[in-house]
């Protein structure tokens, strides 16, 4: 259970809310390079964090993030015309440039120097591998803090896979579905009898003993954490997972080592958010670490792709899918019924969504109970909350702003002895680039040698 007030500050993200500074202290992934196509294509309405923004992009390719309402009246620069090096303002003409200079004025006498006195609120992008990022903090251009070193978002856009869906709740909520490993054995594949399942497959063990046992630990980058079912007489199946600071995490699908992936769980509003899905490109999907199929005969409502609807250019227009909380998320209550599928439901993330959403567009906390596997959950709440409090009454810098190199981690499933520790017989896994660090000097490798 969470207070009414620890609540609110961990859901309000808009400008001066406590989670609301937290998050502007990173750079946060805005928007697609191909949604800004070209240069002095047409501006895009981009919202983040609460706050209406105009995307645009220059002569030259810069990538402008720009205030919606133009400094001389409040028009909206949507309506800009995108030209040379900047936006100008279709009501009166003025024109601003991607550090938010008013560079004209035509409106006012040629000997006026009033521009220099007007300046329109931007915030620094830079576009890389394929995404414009966006620094909102209060950090001047000369002081903005590294990039993350996310893994999936440093791949070439040749080698990795990016989809955009929109979640109408509050971030926290779709968040905490990620940090939710049990949840799978039931919304994911509740109907699936482990006679369906491969033998020495991930689902075998899942389906075989649903609950799971939790050891939850901090990180520097925020919170992980190991879950383990009985696998053969002597082994664990372990599934380990991370929440990274201030909105990512990383889900125990696929195998623990080579699965480089990413979920970004980046706020709109208080009560919409932008999923980002990045992830490398599989080489063997559908593979376990034993080389056997990950997945049952019996799909159970996984197999759905999403289908999406054209993109408008609403606030809110972009990257939504078929399925909505307005049509019940297509349901099947026939397919339910006949246990082709627990929910009825198709597609994983839709069954995801039409949970997180049916909770209201922010859920009460005060109002749950709370269980031993909800333990992950727990932990990373209280360390949102102590970090946002901390900056806030302290001016503590949250975790991971200046230490780039703390996202470089991995997470997955993999089948360990019983006898062994989860957290050092998986460290090479998890961070591979340290493990290979490590190999070079102990061999006496690297430059020079």
């Amino acid at each position: 259970m969470l207070g009414v007030e620890d609540n609110k500050l961990l859901c309000q993200v808009g400008p001066g809310t406590p989670m609301g500074d937290l998050m502007r202290e990173y750079w946060i992934p805005a928007l697609r390079s191909e949604e800004l196509p070209a240069a002095d294509a047409p501006p895009l309405r981009v919202r983040l964090l609460g706050e209406d923004m105009i995307a645009f992009r220059t002569t030259s390719g810069r990538v402008g993030l720009i205030q919606n309402a133009c400094p001389h009246r409040g028009a909206s620069l949507f309506f800009g015309r995108n030209e040379e090096e900047g936006l100008r303002c279709i009501y009166h003409g003025w024109k601003f440039d991607t550090a938010g200079a008013c560079v004209d004025t035509p409106s006012e006498p040629a000997e006026s120097n009033f521009r220099n006195k007007v300046e329109a609120k931007t915030y620094p992008c830079q576009d890389v591998n394929g995404v414009i990022w966006t620094y909102m903090g209060k950090r001047t251009s000369a002081e903005v803090p590294p990039m993350p070193e996310l893994e999936a978002f440093l791949l070439p856009q040749d080698k990795v896979r990016t989809q955009l869906v929109l979640r109408e709740c509050n971030w926290m909520q779709g968040i905490e579905g990620e940090l939710d490993t049990v949840h799978q054995a039931f919304l994911h594949i509740g109907a699936i009898d482990q006679a369906d399942t491969e033998p020495g497959s991930f689902d075998y063990y899942i389906t075989g003993n649903r609950p799971a046992v939790f050891d939850v630990i901090d990180t520097d980058f925020g919170t992980s954490y190991g879950a383990y079912r009985p696998a053969e007489a002597d082994t664990y199946y372990w599934r380990v997972a991370h929440f990274l600071f201030p909105f990512y995490a990383m889900t125990p699908t696929g195998v623990l080592g080579p699965d480089i992936k990413v979920r970004a769980y980046v706020p709109i509003d208080d009560n919409n958010t932008m999923l980002w899905l990045v992830q490398n490109r599989p080489q063997n999907p559908g593979v376990n670490a034993m080389g056997r199929p990950a997945r049952a005969a019996n799909a159970g409502g996984r197999t759905g792709a999403m289908e999406f609807l054209p993109n408008t250019s609403d606030w809110l227009g972009r990257h939504r899918i078929t399925q909505t909380y307005a049509n019940d998320f297509m349901i099947d209550r026939e397919a339910q019924a006949r246990r082709d599928s627990y929910t009825g439901i198709n597609g994983i993330l839709q069954q995801d969504m039409a949970v997180t959403e049916s909770m209201g567009p922010i859920y009460d906390r005060s109002k749950e109970h709370l269980g031993t596997t909800d333990a992950l959950i727990i932990r990373t709440r209280r360390k949102l909350i102590a970090a946002a409090k901390a900056l806030r009454n302290q001016s503590v810098i949250p975790p991971g702003v200046d230490q780039p190199g703390v996202y470089r981690t991995r997470s997955g499933g993999i089948i360990l002895p019983r006898s062994v520790e989860w957290q050092d017989a998986t460290r090479t896994l998890r961070y591979p680039e340290e493990a290979a660090q490590v190999a070079v000097t102990e061999t006496g490798g690297g430059a020079g040698s």
